[in-house]
């Protein structure tokens, strides 16, 4: 059975969190109003996204940066802006 993930609604009044290592259990994507758009032909993977997203919404796979996890990534720009080829563009969320 797959996991429901809670919306931004049903986390704890003031955004604090108790519980360590929860994060993927909280659906935080409907925050944004914009959203990283990965170029694969820019990127070098040099995972300087990677390390400097705060949430974790990078997604690498067999050692190559493949896209993003928008349902946890609240647009926040970090990986566009330490991009050094810049294969991470923010676009306008569409909601």
């Amino acid at each position: 059975m797959k996991e429901q993930k809670k919306s931004w609604n049903e986390l704890p009044i003031g955004g604090s969190i108790l519980e360590a290592g929860n994060s993927k259990n909280y659906f935080t994507g409907t925050w944004r109003t914009f959203k990283p758009v990965h170029n694969a032909k820019l990127c070098i993977n040099c995972y300087f996204c990677w390390m400097h997203c705060p949430d974790d919404s990078i997604v690498i796979e067999n050692g190559k940066v493949t896209g993003m996890d928008l349902d946890h990534c609240k647009g926040c720009g970090v990986c566009a802006e330490v991009c050094p080829k810049k294969a991470i563009t923010m676009e306008k969320e569409e909601k």
